[in-house]
C-alpha cells in the first residue's frame, strides 16, 4: 500500500511541413497558472529503493527505484483507475550523469501503473475526490508513490505498450521475460562502472520521473510531466551504492536540465513535433584543452511517439573533426528494443549519427525513444561559430514532418557565408527551408540579432548561389 516559449505556428508553417522541417521553442514546458482539464505533473522525488548488485552479460549493474509524489494542478479531477483500463498514469524512472562537462543518460526503468490515489497537498490546497484512495486524483491534491512501491514488479510493465504522445497503451499485450536476476528485473538499472565514485570524480546524478496519462494529453498538459532531483552516491554493500537526495525537486522539468544547472553555458531548445510530442536538444562548446574544443549534444525524448532515427550537424569537410563518440542508456528485462549504438561519420559537410536500422527494417530499432536521452559529441580545434549553426533531428516513425531542427554550437575555421546553414558551401534551396522552418526563432539568423526575418531572407537571397 501507499504511504505517508514554445514557438507559435507561423504564416509559413505550413511551407516548413513541406520542407519537412519543424522549429524550436524557447520554453520548456507551457506555464501560468492552473492548467485547463487534467494536469499531471511530477511534485516530489522523495526516497530511493536499492536491490540488487549482480553480473548480467559480464557487466556488474545495479537495481533501483525512486519514489515519486504525483499533483494535479489542473482543473478537473484525474483518472486514476487501475488496469485492465487505461485510464491511469504510468511513471518510468531514470539516472542521469553530468561528467567532465558532459551528459549522459545511464540507466532506465520499465514503467510503473498506477491503481488508486490518495488525497494530500503537497502541491496546494486539494479537494479531494473522495475518501481513502479512490480511482480519481482531486483538483490540487497529490499522491505519494514512495521508492519500494515504484519498484513493485507486480506494477512495473514495458514502455513498448504505451504511446507515450497520447498516453494509450495496451495492458493486454503479453509482457517479454528473461532469465536475469528476479531482483534485477524491471527496475532502473544502471551499470556499477557508471556510478563508481573511482571512475567518476566529481560527477554530480540526477534523478528523474515522468508521468504518462491520456487524459493529460488529452488536455494539453503534457509538456511539464518529468521533473528531477539531485543523488548523491555513498558507500557500496551487497545490493549496490547508497544513495541519497540534495536540495530540492525541480518540478515540470526533465533532468537535462541538470546538465545546465552544472555549466551555465549549456543551452537547451524545447522542440515540438507536429502531431506527437516533444523532445528538448540540449547542446554545450569548451576547450577541453588548448586548441581543442569538445562540441556535445543531447537529444532528449519527452514525449514523442515517432521517435528519432537521426542527428546531424553541420560541419564542413575542411573542419578538422576527431573522437565522434555516442552514448546511451539500456533497456533491459526483455523490452524489444534494440541497444545497438549509433554509428557517426564526418561526411557530406555535416557530422552525422545514424540509427543502424529503419522503421521498415526493425520497428523495434535502436530509435531515441520516450523518457530518454542520447549523447552525441566530437572534437574539434576550430572554436565555436559566433552566428549558431542547426542541428537536424531525423524520425524514425514515418510521417510528417519527417525531421526537425534545433539552434546549436558548431564549429567554424573561417567566416561562413552568411545563409549557408548546412555548411556545404553554397546556398540553396536546402538552406532556404532551414531559413524559412526556423521564422521568427535564432535557427535561421543570418545577421546575428537572435530572429529569423525578412531581413535575413533578404541576405540570404542575395548570396543564393555563392
Amino acid at each position: 500500500m501507499k504511504l505517508g516559449t514554445t514557438l507559435t505556428c507561423l504564416s509559413l508553417g505550413g511551407l516548413a511541413a513541406f520542407l519537412g522541417q519543424v522549429n524550436a521553442g524557447a520554453r520548456p514546458a507551457d506555464d501560468g497558472g492552473a492548467s485547463a482539464g487534467a494536469d499531471v505533473i511530477v511534485g516530489s522525488i522523495p526516497s530511493v529503493a536499492k536491490y540488487f548488485k549482480g553480473t548480467i552479460n559480464g557487466d556488474v549493474w545495479l537495481a533501483y527505484a525512486f519514489g515519486s509524489t504525483s499533483c494535479n494542478i489542473g482543473t478537473a479531477q484525474l483518472e486514476w483507475y487501475a488496469a485492465p483500463s487505461n485510464r491511469h498514469p504510468v511513471i518510468p524512472m531514470a539516472l542521469y550523469r553530468v561528467k567532465n562537462g558532459g551528459f549522459e543518460h545511464i540507466g532506465l526503468s520499465w514503467v510503473k501503473h498506477g491503481f488508486c490515489a490518495l488525497q494530500q497537498n503537497l502541491c496546494g490546497t486539494c479537494t479531494p475526490a473522495g475518501g481513502g484512495c479512490p480511482s480519481l486524483l482531486g483538483v490540487g491534491c497529490s499522491d505519494p508513490y514512495t521508492a519500494s512501491l515504484n519498484g513493485s514488479q507486480s506494477d512495473l510493465r514495458p514502455r513498448f505498450q504505451i504511446n507515450p504522445s497520447t498516453g494509450y497503451f495496451n495492458t493486454s499485450q503479453t509482457d517479454p521475460t528473461n532469465s536475469d536476476p528476479s531482483a534485477a528485473k524491471e527496475r532502473l538499472r544502471v551499470k556499477q562502472s557508471d556510478m563508481n565514485p573511482s571512475l567518476n570524480a566529481n560527477a554530480i546524478f540526477y534523478a528523474e520521473c515522468q508521468y504518462v496519462h491520456p487524459q493529460d494529453a488529452e488536455a494539453g498538459n503534457s509538456l511539464n510531466n518529468a521533473s528531477y532531483r539531485r543523488v548523491l552516491v555513498g558507500s557500496d554493500s551487497s545490493t549496490g551504492y547508497s544513495l541519497t537526495f540534495s536540495g530540492s525537486t525541480i518540478q515540470q522539468l526533465p533532468a537535462i536540465y541538470g546538465w545546465k544547472d552544472q555549466h551555465s553555458d549549456v543551452s537547451i531548445k524545447a522542440v515540438d513535433v507536429s502531431g506527437d510530442g516533444r523532445f528538448n536538444i540540449g547542446n554545450r562548446a569548451w576547450e577541453v584543452s588548448p586548441g581543442v574544443w569538445r562540441y556535445e549534444y543531447v537529444v532528449h525524448n519527452l514525449n514523442s511517439d515517432r521517435a528519432g532515427y537521426s542527428f546531424s550537424i553541420p560541419v564542413s569537410d575542411s573542419i578538422d573533426v576527431s573522437n565522434i563518440g555516442f552514448a546511451r542508456p539500456m533497456y533491459h528485462s526483455g523490452e524489444p528494443f534494440a541497444n545497438d549504438l549509433w554509428t557517426g561519420s564526418h561526411t557530406g559537410g555535416a557530422v552525422t549519427w545514424t540509427c543502424p536500422q529503419t522503421y521498415a527494417q526493425n520497428t523495434n530499432g535502436a530509435a531515441l525513444r520516450w523518457a530518454s536521452a542520447y549523447t552525441f559529441r566530437f572534437d574539434s580545434p576550430a572554436a565555436p561559430n559566433a552566428v549558431n549553426g542547426v542541428a537536424t533531428l531525423g524520425l524514425f516513425k514515418p510521417g510528417n514532418p519527417a525531421s526537425a531542427t534545433a539552434p546549436v554550437f558548431v564549429p567554424d575555421s573561417a567566416p561562413a557565408t552568411p545563409g549557408d546553414f548546412n555548411g556545404d558551401g553554397i546556398i540553396d534551396g536546402i538552406d532556404m527551408g532551414i531559413l524559412l522552418a526556423n521564422w521568427g526563432g535564432a535557427g535561421g539568423d543570418v545577421n546575428g540579432d537572435g530572429i529569423t526575418d525578412g531581413i535575413d531572407l533578404g541576405t540570404l537571397l542575395a548570396n543564393w548561389g555563392t
